[in-house]
């Protein structure tokens, strides 16, 4: 009942549902999930070691984020992107390849402009890139990371340019890790990584 009600918080945190600084009353979330206080005392508990919420003296908030909190992020995946980037380079099978090339003509051929699935179709791009590396440890890392770039209810796709750059940024780095060239696919990887920084924050900016 527990990891059921939390995974109910997690996603309405994750979709938008409940914003960044939203309070999170256990008596209106009891109403809403119908449920009792201990199992989502125990959840809030789940979610504020995940960095999702935080507790202060006026009780538990969905978190909000900082310009320094991006950076700190960013700087993260951008490191651990290219690290992923390089081993799919050097380790990659001909599956691995047939999937992200795949992935990489879904995002070519997506006609929609919508947000979520313009999110949905670099998720599957870059995970096909992060199994390509061989590296458990390194997916395991950026799964975890990716938490809390989700949890922005806008994604950086729907900015300006920026669907159009990803998708050019994305079939150069196809190309590196066809030819089995890691320091340009790490390289590559790095740069993609921090235009979405730049973007973000960018956003971040025009929201204040």
């Amino acid at each position: 009942m527990a990891t059921s009600v939390y995974e109910s918080i997690r996603s309405d945190i994750m979709s938008g549902h409940f914003q960044p600084g939203d309070a999170l009353a256990e008596n209106a979330l009891a109403g809403r999930y119908g449920i009792s206080r201990t199992p989502i005392r125990e959840a809030l508990q789940r979610l504020e070691h995940e960095q999702l919420v935080v507790r202060t003296p006026r009780g538990v908030h969905v978190k909000t984020s900082t310009p320094e909190e991006i950076l700190d992020i960013y700087d993260v995946r951008i490191t651990l992107e290219g690290a992923a980037s390089r081993a799919a380079a050097e380790r990659r099978s001909e599956l691995d390849l047939i999937r992200i090339r795949a992935a990489h003509e879904a995002m070519k051929n997506l006609s929609s402009v919508a947000g979520g699935e313009r999110a949905e179709a670099n998720r599957v791009f870059h995970e096909a890139i992060w199994a390509a590396s061989h590296s458990p440890t390194l997916v395991d890392l950026l799964n975890r990371l990716n938490v809390h770039l989700i949890r922005y209810p806008s994604t950086t796709l729907t900015f300006g340019g920026r669907w159009e750059e990803a998708v050019l940024e994305h079939e150069r780095l196809v190309d590196a890790v066809a030819a089995r060239d890691a320091e340009s696919a790490a390289l590559i990887a790095e740069k993609h990584m921090r235009g979405a920084r730049d973007v973000r924050l960018q956003m971040y900016a025009l929201q204040r």
